[in-house]
């Protein structure tokens, strides 16, 4: 068994909804294909035939989110394309599981058809883990009603539309058809849906519009409007809200296998919105603080004042071997990434009562920084105690993420470079909303933030023939990772290092063993590199456009520009849904999409925000309207806001 590919299926979706198909449009019993309701596959197995053959595919195409489009052409039974007749399978679903489907043939003049539109159906209501992990798993009988009901919390209701016969003779793969007699020219079209009811679990639909539904963007690269409105289009089917905080909307983090609230990722997409409004940040911050930890709990690593990690209906067994608690805590940086994010909203209008009720979840945040994630060595760091958590919880969090040149993998307690800056930004950020809301406390995160960066530059630093770089982590013994790995670029705009030190980050971010059409995770001179490995060696668009933003705050535009140049190319490739991660490099803007990487991916969706900013020449218009200023035109680098973003 092993995870399925998803590189080559067509995607729509509407969170918590999702559908996966082959690229003909045809739903198999086979992978992760199916249609998906919170975690839970609703519908496994979807064949159309014409005259009991599959038609083949012309073109399919993603119309928007929620909707795609399959143009094919009949087949006769001698296999022979029949150019004469058009399938149209229009598909589409909503938020709250409903999926419908019409199936229109066109026919050419001077023809005429007579025979039948076939539809097959399969259900199994298996759990989005088995399909990760490969397991085969059985259709189950639907009932005389239409209805497929099993031990799950669902209700699976197929709507035959009009015309429609159903035959129940194969109880497991139910059909309907549609008796079809065309005159020259003409065309008919047959209908059907599928409901779900039932429980989802720990996800809903979102309710209301996203608050950046107005945004434009205007600049003189259209590659970038066309990404830019891309992504906010996928961000936007990415909403969705929790059974631990109703109405409180974030960004799911990615199709298939993480359609729900992530700590770290709905966190960092939710930053890298935050130039468009308020709102989302706000409600992720809430979302997460509802699910903050309260107790010591080894089996999910739960710890007073912890984000967690993710949260799912029920324990997740991982293709890993990973078995995690439905909330799960496992993540070294959410808690700081929460305590950045509720300081960055606060600066940007974040409504001040707003603030005031987050202020005990910050207080409980900065509390488990200090006295749970630091070590006695003063940095933080993490282990999995239970034994059957994730052995890495940073956000390269395989298995095999940190990998030395020599192959070994370095002993837990782990700490990680960024995670140090995530700290210490979050230190200082916090001192600064402490002291403005009068809590006498804020003197202390000051204090604590700076000998952090003292230790930080006492012991995360190496050499190597190109000169001195802050290494990827430190093992439980206190050696050095000595790798130069894209971590570093996480390091950018948060304080933590002098100018010097981030002039020395930026040209290691620039060399070309890390150019791969973005910011590879480790060189290509490192032993262990390979383009497509997961984190050793593809490129995550959201890891490169951390590193713009921080290359920005640190004046380093020229620098930020060649980043933004290249995830834009990689964008063109990918038709302006970025994925997961990929393979490739500037040289030959040659592209190849990981086979496992998902998509859509909020925070690879996001990213086109960061590189909007850093371009010369933008503006986006909307409810929130800012625009960037020409870096290169020596001028002082700014976003100017109205009056709306200020409050």
């Amino acid at each position: 068994m092993s995870q399925p590919q998803l590189h080559d299926l067509t995607v729509s979706w509407a969170a918590p909804s999702q559908v996966w198909s082959a690229p003909d449009h045809q739903i198999h019993a086979s992978g992760v294909q199916g249609a998906w309701y919170a975690d839970t596959r609703v519908l496994s197995e979807a064949i159309v035939t014409i005259g009991d053959v599959a038609p083949r595919l012309l073109r399919a195409h993603l119309a928007e989110p929620s909707r795609t489009v399959g143009r094919l052409l009949a087949v006769d039974p001698q296999g022979h394309q029949d150019a004469g007749l058009e399938l149209r399978r229009v598909r589409s679903l909503t938020p709250e599981g409903e999926l419908r489907e019409q199936l229109t043939l066109h026919l050419a003049p001077e023809r005429t058809f007579t025979g039948t539109i076939e539809l097959r159906l399969g259900c199994d209501l298996a759990g989005m883990p088995a399909a990760k992990a490969g397991r085969p798993t059985a259709p189950l009988p639907i009932g005389e009603d239409l209805v497929w009901r099993g031990a799950d919390r669902f209700r699976v209701e197929v709507r035959p539309g009009p015309g429609a016969r159903a035959d129940l003779a194969d109880r497991r793969h139910p059909r309907l058809s549609w008796d079809v007699a065309l005159p020259a020219g003409g065309t008919f079209m047959a209908e059907w849906s599928l409901q779900v009811t039932g429980n989802p679990g720990v996800v809903r639909p979102p309710a209301g519009v996203p608050e950046w539904t107005s945004a434009t963007l205007r600049a003189e690269d259209k590659r970038l409007e066309r990404w830019f409105h891309t992504a906010l289009g996928d961000l936007a089917a990415l909403r969705m809200t929790t059974s631990h905080a109703p109405g409180e909307t974030f960004l799911a983090a990615g199709a298939p296998w993480f359609f729900t609230l992530f700590g770290r990722d709905s966190l960092w997409a939710a930053r890298m919105l935050l130039p468009l409004g308020t709102e989302l940040a706000g409600s992720t911050l809430r979302a997460l603080a509802a699910v903050q930890g309260r107790r010591h709990d080894s089996a999910s690593g739960e710890q007073p004042g912890k984000i967690p990690h993710e949260i799912r209906h029920e324990t997740w067994h991982d293709v890993s071997g990973a078995e995690l608690a439905p909330v799960y805590y496992g993540s070294i940086d959410a808690a700081p990434l929460w305590i950045i994010l509720l300081v960055e909203a606060w600066r940007r209008g974040l409504p001040p009562d707003e603030v005031r009720a987050l202020t005990p979840a910050l207080l409980a945040a900065l509390d488990w920084m200090r006295h749970h994630g630091c070590s006695e060595r003063g940095f933080l760091e993490y282990s999995d105690p239970s034994g059957h958590g994730l052995s890495n919880q940073g956000w390269k969090d395989s298995a095999e993420a940190l990998r030395r040149p020599d192959g070994t993998l370095p002993s837990a307690p782990i700490a990680l470079c960024e995670v140090q800056a995530y700290a210490y930004q979050a230190a200082m950020g916090a001192a600064e909303l402490l002291e403005a809301l009068g809590d006498p406390s804020a003197h202390q995160w000051r204090t604590w933030g700076g000998e952090l960066a003292d230790r930080f530059r006492r012991e995360f630093w190496a050499r190597d023939s190109r000169g001195s770089y802050p290494v990827l982590a430190l093992d439980g013994a206190g050696q050095k990772v000595e790798v130069a790995a894209s971590n570093m670029g996480h390091l950018l705009g948060t304080g933590l290092l002098t100018p010097a030190e981030e002039g020395r980050v930026a040209e290691r971010l620039l060399a070309p063993a890390l150019d791969g059409g973005g910011i590879r995770t480790i060189p290509d001179t490192h032993p262990w590199y390979w383009p497509l490995s997961y984190h050793g060696g593809a490129t995550w668009p959201h890891d490169t456009a951390i590193a713009i933003r921080g290359l920005i705050r640190g004046g380093f535009t020229s620098e930020a520009l060649v980043l933004a140049e290249r995830l834009l190319a990689a964008a063109e490739a990918f038709d302006y849904r970025l994925p997961e991660l990929y393979s490739g490099d500037s040289t030959t803007q040659g592209f190849i999409p990981h086979p496992t990487a998902c998509l859509p991916q909020a925070w690879s969706a996001a990213a086109a925000v960061e590189v909007a900013l850093a371009l010369p020449g933008v503006q986006i218009d909307g409810e929130h309207s800012l625009t960037s200023s020409n870096p290169a035109d020596g001028q002082a680098r700014g976003i100017h806001l109205t009056a709306a973003d200020c409050g």
